[in-house]
């Protein structure tokens, strides 16, 4: 517990004298005693995703910067798991913090845009890039936590919960969930599967079939997400979580991880092409892709 502590106090942020330039990590020290050289850190920004390595608490941030909400665009999906790759072939990086640096959403899911009036060949590569982004976030041998700072419907849901630990901010007008059902899509099965795992089959079943998304504090009833803070404590507490999960020794918890999810990613590789081709044959149906192109209207009228 001492160690964590330690670590929990070099990983929460102060506010005060961040290490290197660029907007300060969630998982730096705010201050370094005087007289010592400041602690190593690594940037890199994308165009979607902000991403930065504190080589001395071994934590990243990957934050993303993909106004207006953050939607997982093919480019975004593309980003995203080359970003993933790179902290984990980093040995200086041990885990790793997920949030949003836009305000009042985490993701809203994937990018209907990439899935209306294409080729199949586009949607084969689209749906390629969804399953590449779980596969590598959901078998991650890093600590993954999500600090959820707005709404996570959809596929923006799916990324939380493909991680090992959701903080949420408190605020019920904030929800998330798999709402799929809503826009007459079908969750593919490693969705619900993964869900399933965090939920339970009761509640996911229930979820799914309405395409709820749940606010706040029902999400956290349910086990949707593991905890709730104010938005000004969010920082503070995912270093401290963090840290928790960084005082014990890797192989250990990188072995029982992936015993626990070995079957369900196992599933997927298996059957990853036939996936793709089922993707490709739902999208294309015309009564999809006119479901599709009115929710499309429908979110320009609000924007009118």
């Amino acid at each position: 517990m001492a160690a964590a502590a330690t670590l929990a106090r070099q990983i929460a942020r102060s506010g005060v004298l961040p290490l290197c330039h660029g907007p300060p990590a969630w998982g730096r020290a705010a201050r370094q005693p005087p007289g010592l050289p400041l602690a190593p850190c690594r940037a890199f920004s994308n165009n979607k995703i902000m991403v930065e390595l504190d080589e001395s608490s071994g934590v990243a941030t990957m934050k993303f910067k993909s106004p207006p909400v953050n939607s997982l665009s093919l480019e975004f999906l593309t980003e995203f798991s080359i970003s993933l790759e790179k902290l984990e072939n980093n040995r200086a990086c041990r885990g790793v913090i997920i949030t949003s640096a836009v305000p009042k959403i985490f993701s809203s899911g994937l990018d209907i845009t990439e899935m209306c009036g294409k080729s199949t060949e586009h949607y084969a590569e689209f749906w390629r890039a969804v399953q590449e982004m779980w596969l590598r976030l959901y078998s991650s041998n890093m600590v993954t936590v999500a600090a959820v700072n707005g709404s996570s419907p959809a596929g923006g849901c799916l990324m939380a919960l493909s991680c090992d630990y959701r903080i949420m901010v408190e605020n019920p007008k904030f929800s998330i969930g798999l709402n799929e059902a809503q826009l007459g899509i079908v969750a593919p099965f490693w969705f619900k599967d993964t869900f399933v795992n965090v939920v339970g089959h009761r509640v996911a079943e229930r979820s799914l079939q309405l395409g709820s998304l749940h606010p706040a504090p029902e999400a956290l009833k349910f086990g949707l997400v593991d905890e709730l803070v104010p938005e000004e404590k969010l920082q503070e507490r995912t270093g401290a979580v963090m840290a928790q999960w960084l005082a014990l020794p890797d192989h250990a918890r990188q072995l029982t991880k992936s015993m626990m999810r070995k079957a369900v990613l196992d599933r997927l590789v298996a059957h990853r092409e036939e996936d793709i081709q089922n993707f490709i044959s739902f999208i294309s149906k015309e009564s999809i892709q006119k479901s599709l192109r009115m929710y499309m209207e429908m979110l320009k009228k609000k924007k009118g």
